[in-house]
């Protein structure tokens, strides 16, 4: 009798087994909350890659976090771009954002402007200078920034680039200036053509190439504005 009494108190005192977790439920995650407005709580429509205002207190929202510059300036994601079209765009968008519109706001709104103003800045001249434009196009394709040394297999334009470094160096009169000036000018103008004609057959390698040619002409150009001649 005892013994059938210590099977039992045994039994009753032996530690349980670990009980499986709870699977989780079948259908995934659901749809990511609305964006709510900072300022009132409501719900923010619209695309939040450009400046959006809140549709109950008319609040300036804060910028997104990594904002498609074309998509912000109304420009197609293309080397091409409607340099006219890009200026209105960016007038445009400093009317509706800039810092001395919202000096009687909230300190926020007056933080997100100085954000969204800063960004449209930057936004018009990526996209309004060809070198910068065609090196935010590679990005965006999730390539490497171009470099000088991806055209360093190009002895003949290293060669030219040299000449033209001396020619510069040496340089005593306006005149020369001029000439070297006018010679960057051409071959940025055929190097531009030539990236937009790679970018359109999408040979990025190419594109990559020949804007690592282009910024040995921009070092040219920043030298040439840098050039001293004495009175």
């Amino acid at each position: 009798m005892r013994a059938a009494l210590r099977r039992v108190g045994a039994g009753l005192w032996a530690p349980r087994a670990p009980q499986p977790a709870p699977r989780p439920r079948c259908g995934g995650t659901g749809p990511a909350p609305a964006p709510r407005c900072w300022s009132c709580g409501s719900a923010l429509p619209g695309d939040e890659g450009l400046p959006r205002f809140c549709p109950g207190c008319r609040a300036l929202q804060p910028p997104g976090p990594r904002p498609d510059l074309f998509r912000l300036m109304a420009c197609d994601r293309s080397f091409r771009v409607d340099a006219q079209q890009l200026q209105r765009r960016f007038r445009s968008l400093q009317r509706a954002v800039h810092p001395d519109r919202f000096g009687q706001r909230p300190p926020e709104e007056q933080y997100y402007s100085e954000q969204h103003s800063s960004l449209i800045n930057k936004a018009y001249q990526t996209l309004l200078n060809p070198l910068s434009r065609g090196i935010y196009l590679l990005e965006l394709h999730g390539m490497e920034p171009a470099q000088e040394t991806d055209c360093d297999a190009d002895s003949m334009f290293l060669i030219e680039i040299m000449e033209i470094n001396e020619k510069l160096a040496e340089s005593k009169s306006d005149g020369i200036l001029e000439e070297i000036d006018t010679l960057i000018k051409v071959k940025q103008e055929e190097l531009t053509r030539e990236v937009a004609a790679a970018f359109e057959r999408d040979d990025l390698q190419e594109a990559k190439k020949l804007l690592a040619k282009m910024k040995y002409f921009a070092n040219l150009k920043d030298k040439l504005k840098n050039k001293k001649i004495p009175s």
